[in-house]
């Protein structure tokens, strides 16, 4: 049985590579460390991940291209000895796809919670225009495209 794309509509073209982000997101997608997405004033943005147990030291951030990725793996103590051990201590990686133009400010390790905070600039609307070539769809010469772009506002 063959797979259904998600985008495989004739008006979306070009969103191949993030339906196979979006997959490749789905199939790593665990409930460990859970998290909160908090909208931060107008155009800002806060992940908070339960980490308990984590120093800074801990944890890692990564920022590749469009991926935040969230790291954490804890050091075992082999001092201690534990009579019952019901806190995990176990490795994660977390990773959320960020859209393009999104700036991660910073981030924060407070009372078992990190938080990343994250802004969303202003997108401002362009308008384009595009010069239409009278000729023969056999010309060569005549098939060129020429795009114009200008911001809103602006002539």
């Amino acid at each position: 049985m063959s797979r259904v794309p998600l985008f495989n509509s004739p008006l979306l073209l070009g969103f191949d590579q993030l339906e196979r982000t979006l997959d490749r997101l789905a199939k790593n997608a665990e409930g460990y460390p859970p998290y909160n997405i908090e909208r931060i004033g107008e155009n800002g943005l806060r992940i908070v991940l339960a980490v308990a147990g984590f120093t800074s030291d801990d944890l890692v951030i990564e920022l590749v291209e469009n991926q935040l990725s969230v790291r954490g793996k804890q050091t075992d103590d082999g001092a201690r000895v534990f009579l019952h051990r019901g806190i995990a201590a176990r490795q994660f990686q977390r990773a959320f796809m960020l859209a393009d133009g999104i700036e991660v400010m910073g981030a924060r390790l407070d009372n078992g919670l990190l938080s990343i905070d994250l802004a969303r600039p202003l997108a401002e609307p362009r308008i384009r225009t595009i010069r239409i070539d009278a000729g023969s769809a056999g010309d060569e010469a005549s098939n060129t495209i020429d795009i114009t772009a200008r911001r809103s506002g602006s002539r």
